[in-house]
């Protein structure tokens, strides 16, 4: 599944902690943009990955130049300057590259990215009064929405674990 989410410089150990566990289980890779607020190995965000830290498949770039330079596909921005709900957006494309673009914690992602793909920008629609939702939930919405989507395309939808019937035995 091509789903990759970007942080550009995430500053919250805890909630990249957090997506690094979304991306394990959904499949999506994760790319960090450069400066971190944090170190990578940081405990906070291995304690946040509830130990899924190995299992999340993430890379690092020095700057969103180098991130375009290396990664071609659909880019697909989350800011609060979007006008449009992602639900409007086509993710069912199961062959497409789609990236998930989220911007730092405190300031977003710099007008100057967003002003060359104001097609792509959503916003998540809230009252007229908050200015957005912690990053990490704002991840898992958008992943979630393109993966419904998709119908969820390889993600079991039963529990495996402990058996598909456990809640009956």
């Amino acid at each position: 599944m091509p789903l990759h989410v970007v942080l550009y410089n995430p500053e919250i150990p805890q909630n990249t902690g957090n997506i690094m566990r979304t991306c394990a289980a959904t499949k999506a890779k994760l790319h960090l943009i450069e400066p971190l607020g944090f170190r990578i190995d940081n405990k906070f965000v291995k304690r946040s990955s509830a130990n899924h830290f190995e299992e999340a498949e993430y890379k690092l770039y020095l700057d969103w130049e180098e991130f375009i330079e290396k990664n071609q596909g659909e880019y697909v921005f989350l800011t609060r300057y979007g006008k449009k709900p992602p639900s409007s957006h086509d993710f069912s494309n199961i062959k497409q590259d789609i990236y998930l673009i989220f911007g730092k914690e405190s300031t977003g992602i710099p007008k100057v990215i967003l002003q060359k793909y104001l097609a792509t920008c959503y916003r998540l629609p809230m009252v007229d009064n908050m200015r957005s939702l912690n990053l990490a939930n704002c991840v898992a919405i958008m992943v979630y929405e393109a993966l419904r989507q998709q119908n969820y395309h390889g993600l079991s939808t039963v529990e495996v674990l402990k058996g598909k019937d456990f809640i009956f035995d």
